[in-house]
């Protein structure tokens, strides 16, 4: 057991050692505040530490304190986090400040039971703010620790499958330091991020090289293991650009439980089997809005992928042909002009149709409403 002891300090002492001289200055590490921290462990969720960093900024810029974040309008916070992916985390975040007022007097708690209770904080988030902002002593695993035990312990087992996660995670809490864990848990993370790599890995600059089963045995290319992903789905997706004789572009809000939920988006949907195009906006529009058009001309088609699957956009200038819309499956309509549109927050697809829209020449509209 002794030597079990004397060899995990070891690595907590070369590791932190390690990552004290060679940290990368990030923003969020220059403060011990649990609301900056929060903060940046929910941007840095499936996200580049590169395009976090000014979101994280403005953010805070916007929202400087937790009560300021809590009092917000939501399409205040999802405008600022456009752009950023993952809505529902923005939405939790938003909820969970709200839930911290007026529960915990605008204290972000220091307990496990307490942290985990806030909508959209998982074992993850919490291990990753109590150790860093509280300093106690909860091991986080990530990509990057995953990646950096794996090879050290030359665990060659699928990383996708629960078991196999939960023996990384039980190596993480056995090597953690009890002084200063946050530290540890930032290190582990940084080594994974810039020397233990998924592809040529620098294992001549990595201060656990020495221990490292997969180093020792040239197998970094071969660990981790993860098996195959499903083939990623595609989908056709035909939406509906409506122009008023003032000029504006008829918008639909989003359900809040819904994926992008909260966010604003040009009404249509998903092409169903055996289904033209221009059939989808008819049918999707009369769903959405109770109203009939005519289609007279494709404005643009577009690519996108998210998480999960992959989209093709298809706009199409319409025309009101009956009916008067309205909010049949969003949260409300409106008519938004070419220079306010930007004020709502839109999905990056829609986006990309407005800055083609604000490229128009004079930006008038009003010319396709007519075939």
């Amino acid at each position: 057991m002794r030597i079990r002891i004397d060899v995990n300090l070891r690595f907590s002492q070369n590791l932190t050692g390690w990552y004290h001289q060679n940290k990368r200055d990030l923003p969020w590490r220059n403060t011990n505040d649990p609301y900056k921290i929060w903060i940046s462990e929910i941007m840095l969720q499936q996200t580049r530490v590169d395009t976090v960093i000014p979101y994280y900024e403005h953010f805070l810029e916007q929202f400087p304190t937790i009560y300021d974040l809590a009092d917000a309008d939501q399409q205040q916070v999802l405008k600022c986090w456009e752009g950023l992916g993952y809505y529902s985390r923005a939405r939790n975040m938003h909820q969970a400040a709200k839930t911290v007022v007026k529960e915990f007097n605008g204290r972000i708690p220091d307990s496990y039971e307490k942290i985990t209770s806030l909508k959209g904080v998982g074992p993850y988030t919490a291990s990753a703010i109590l150790s860093i902002a509280f300093q106690k002593k909860f091991a986080v695993v990530d990509g990057n620790v995953i990646r950096v035990l794996a090879r050290y312990f030359g665990i060659t087992d699928d990383i996708r499958s629960a078991k196999t996660k939960k023996r990384i995670q039980q190596h993480a809490d056995e090597l953690i330091s009890e002084k200063k864990p946050g530290d540890f848990n930032q290190a582990l993370m940084e080594l994974g991020a810039t020397v233990c790599k998924p592809g040529n890995p620098l294992c001549g600059e990595c201060p656990l090289s020495t221990g490292c089963v997969a180093a020792a045995s040239a197998k970094t290319d071969r660990i981790p293991y993860k098996s195959p992903s499903k083939k990623v789905p595609h989908h056709h997706i035909a939406v509906g650009l409506i122009v008023n004789d003032r000029n504006e572009l008829l918008i639909a809000l989003r359900p809040n439980e819904s994926m992008l939920g909260g966010l604003w988006e040009f009404p249509g949907g998903k092409q169903e089997a055996g289904e033209s195009l221009k059939k989808t906006v008819k049918r999707e529009l009369k769903e959405e809005l109770g109203i009939s058009v005519e289609i007279f001309k494709k404005f643009d088609e577009l690519k996108h992928a998210y998480s999960h699957f992959k989209i093709t956009m298809h706009a199409y200038w319409c025309k009101i042909h009956s009916g008067e819309p309205a909010p049949k499956s969003s949260q409300k309509i409106e008519w938004a002009s070419l220079e306010k549109i930007h004020s709502y927050p839109f999905p990056k697809a829609n986006k990309t149709l407005i800055e083609k829209l604000q490229t128009m020449e004079n930006g008038d509209l009003t010319r396709f409403r007519e075939s």
